[in-house]
């Protein structure tokens, strides 16, 4: 503990780090406290013009019950993907919303290496006409520099390992790095911006070790991720997410005072759609219903699997774990009921490491509790998800 304590204290050590890096040639590399990541000098991110009437103010934290219907305006969005199948059906939900407004994507490692998931992310914003959208790298490994390796479970390449030789190139990846990216966007659009994070944290823990106060800068927090009963679905008691990079899900979890939303694992399996819904959803005469009912293929068949059988306890079905994270930040009427309840992670168990730990008894002394998906207007989700398909 002791030294996750002094690592965790080093972070503040990285603004000066990260800064020096600015003056390094293109494709220079450093490697800080197990971050590798890429520093650049030729920084051009794209731009966007700015639709008028969407300035907001940062909102207090909402009521534990949900569903009183959200303002017609435009929402920004910021993304934080490791792209696999799940997190390719949560950008093109997005995508597909009428009154929302991608500010841009950023990767981390997570399902598949970094490179993949840049790429990974160009192909779904190809079939979605939206290449418009930057989209940056980030983390390759843990802050750690650990890895977690169970296997492929969106295939090798992150994406069911379906070829496609017309897929756009890593150049269109911007030359800002992603930690910095989501500082500057957040800065941009004080009290506007709503952070989804849909992988493991690495990128959101050095954001915030980089500028502290840049958790208040945001709108909110939208986590897929941790669990609430200490079931497992990567190790025995955590989480994916959050059991890839531990000590990520706990600065996160710590730093951020920003309204924080979370759909996790238990949430989502108890929540699952019916294979039926699944097979009307890629039936759709599309073209981007063609594209997921091909990288959908591989996971599929693994979700029927005896080991998902039992990670989701009542059996298998369809989980778009990602989408229900999406779906709080595009419309926060989605979610009906929730439960406030301040969190944390355990770093060093044997057998509990990464599993997010709930304090019901306020044992913390904690004051930014974060708010826990427990009912969902299940409906508009399914809405949702087949107009991500249209």
């Amino acid at each position: 503990m002791v030294k996750v304590r002094l690592l965790l204290t080093h972070f503040s050590s990285f603004r000066g780090l990260v800064r020096s890096l600015s003056s390094c040639s293109r494709g220079a590399r450093a490697l800080c406290a197990g971050f590798a990541f890429e520093a650049r000098d030729d920084v051009q991110p794209r731009r966007h013009p700015e639709p008028e009437g969407t300035s907001r103010s940062a909102r207090a934290d909402p009521p534990v019950q949900f569903g009183l219907g959200s303002a017609a305006m435009v929402k920004k969005l910021l993304v934080d993907v490791d792209c696999g199948v799940d997190d390719a059906q949560a950008i093109m939900m997005a995508l597909a919303a009428p009154d929302v407004r991608v500010l841009g994507i950023t990767c981390v490692h997570g399902n598949t290496s970094v490179e993949n998931v840049c790429r990974n992310t160009l192909r779904v914003l190809k079939v979605c006409h939206s290449l418009e959208i930057p989209v940056f790298r980030g983390a390759s490994r843990s802050i750690l520099g650990h890895s977690l390796n169970l296997g492929h479970f969106h295939g090798k390449d992150g994406l069911g390992d379906v070829p496609d030789p017309k897929a756009p190139g890593l150049e269109l990846v911007q030359n800002e790095g992603a930690v910095e990216a989501m500082i500057r966007i957040a800065s941009e659009h004080v009290g506007e911006v709503s952070l989804v994070a849909t992988a493991p944290l690495t990128n959101l823990a050095l954001a915030v070790r980089l500028d502290p106060t840049f958790p208040q800068k945001l709108k909110g927090l939208y986590i897929m991720g941790g669990n609430t009963d200490s079931r497992g679905n990567s190790t025995t008691c955590a989480e994916f997410n959050f059991a890839a990079d531990p000590e990520a899900a706990y600065i996160v979890l710590n730093d951020f005072l920003c309204p924080i939303y979370m759909a996790c694992w238990e949430f989502t399996s108890l929540n699952k759609l019916s294979w039926e819904f699944c097979d009307l959803w890629l039936a759709q005469d599309s073209e981007k219903a063609r594209f997921m009912e091909k990288i959908f293929a591989y996971c599929r068949k693994v979700s029927c699997a005896e080991r998902c059988h039992e990670e989701m306890g009542d059996g298998t079905g369809f989980v778009p774990c990602d989408s229900y994270a999406m779906a709080a930040a595009i419309d926060d009427s989605f979610m009906v009921e929730c439960m406030q309840v301040a969190v944390t992670v355990e770093l060093t168990g044997t057998y509990t490491r990464g599993m997010m730990v709930l304090d019901h008894q306020e044992l913390l002394s904690k004051n930014n509790k974060v708010f826990i998906m427990k009912k969902v207007d299940m409906e508009m989700f399914k809405e949702l998800m087949m107009n991500a398909l249209k």
